[in-house]
């Protein structure tokens, strides 16, 4: 097996602490790279991206391997933050992570990596790449409870033939299982949860540091008052917390937002039919395979946490920078600003953002 020079994005987390150990174990010559891509309130209770750099300098230690720690904040407020802010002013519920992927992760760090003669760069991701007749793949990882190709679907062919996927074969409890065995410190170092920058503080504090609130009125589709909200962009489509309404009946969720009105429309039932929708079109198109995917039957999936769902693709312009989704069965709550990912049974095609 040929070795190779590999920088490994180490984020103090467990997933890539183990990518980095398996690299080295194959006799690849590891380097690991911390990127610390925020920098706002690096001290306040919420921010662990101190913690997250002595875990990922410790990893690095007892795996014998060099670390840089390298900082993208600027690159990461210009090409993510600044759109995140915009599109949650505009009333849509962004997914920063997988920008952040496409900017920052295999963008501005692969070419840090490349500029320290590195071959390929390794991620932590649950995901797999399979290269065929010269064109590489991206395919979901087998642990299907942890599969995260939909966060990687905006990486062009350029950026798969310079990235690897060491833990897509594997499932979660194993890789935890190998970081007890060589006792990292990340081995039983919980998940990170929420938007990367914004790590698990309230939403709502955060967001009003930057971004005016304006309240408004809560109403059915029927036009009744239920309640005030306190600014739409801190809502998302199919919520069910947080919105305060009493009385008797099924919870309540948010069905859609009227930005015109400055009116959150809410709906009594999980199964109300306007949390449902067959079809969607979507924007800002971008492919794994670096060509459009033909019209035709796919699977799709409208975010993360979800089986996938039969759907026909469909173009709405000549130039391909539209299309439409329909979908076989109805799905629950599609949000304007997240992603809709096309699937070819394992291969992730790519996708666009809802509309």
């Amino acid at each position: 097996m040929k070795t190779q020079k590999i920088v490994v994005g180490l984020s103090g987390g467990v997933d890539s602490s183990v990518t980095a150990h398996l690299l080295k174990e194959k006799g690849h010559d590891v380097l690991g790279v911390f990127m610390q891509n925020w920098e706002d309130d690096n001290n306040d209770e919420y921010c662990s991206i101190k913690q997250d750099a002595l875990d990922a300098m410790a990893v690095a230690d007892i795996l014998n391997i060099d670390i840089d720690i390298v900082n993208f904040a600027s690159e990461y407020k210009d090409k993510v933050f600044a759109y995140f802010l915009q599109e949650y002013q505009a009333g849509r519920t962004p997914n920063p992570d997988v920008l952040c992927n496409a900017e920052i992760k295999f963008k501005c760090f692969l070419e840090y990596a490349l500029s320290k003669d590195a071959e390929v760069i390794a991620t932590g991701h649950y995901a797999r790449k399979q290269l065929k007749d010269g064109i590489h793949y991206l395919l979901k990882g087998l642990d299907t409870n942890k599969d995260q190709s939909y966060f990687l679907y905006r990486l062009n062919p350029y950026q798969l033939s310079h990235a690897i996927f060491p833990l897509g074969d594997m499932d979660k409890p194993e890789v935890r299982k190998i970081a007890a065995h060589i006792q990292l410190p990340t081995a039983t170092k919980k998940d990170s949860t929420g938007i990367c920058f914004i790590g698990e503080r309230p939403f709502r504090a955060f967001l009003q540091q930057y971004l005016p609130t304006q309240k408004g009125l809560m109403v059915t589709p029927e036009g009744k008052t239920v309640g005030e909200h306190l600014g739409l962009m801190y809502y998302t489509l199919g919520q069910r917390q947080g919105l305060g309404i009493g009385g008797p009946g099924e919870p309540w969720f948010v069905a859609s937002k009227n930005l015109a009105s400055n009116e959150l429309i809410v709906v009594q039932g999980h199964d109300h039919p306007l949390l449902f929708q067959s079809e969607l079109i979507m924007s800002d198109l971008s492919f794994t395979l670096g060509q459009t995917p033909q019209e035709g039957e796919y699977t799709a999936k409208t975010r993360y946490r979800m089986a996938d769902a039969q759907c026909t693709l469909t173009y709405l312009n000549t130039n391909k920078t539209q299309a439409k989704l329909i979908f076989k069965q109805p799905q629950w709550a599609i949000t304007p600003g997240q992603s809709a990912v096309l699937y070819q049974n394992d291969i992730c095609l790519g996708g666009g953002i809802i509309l």
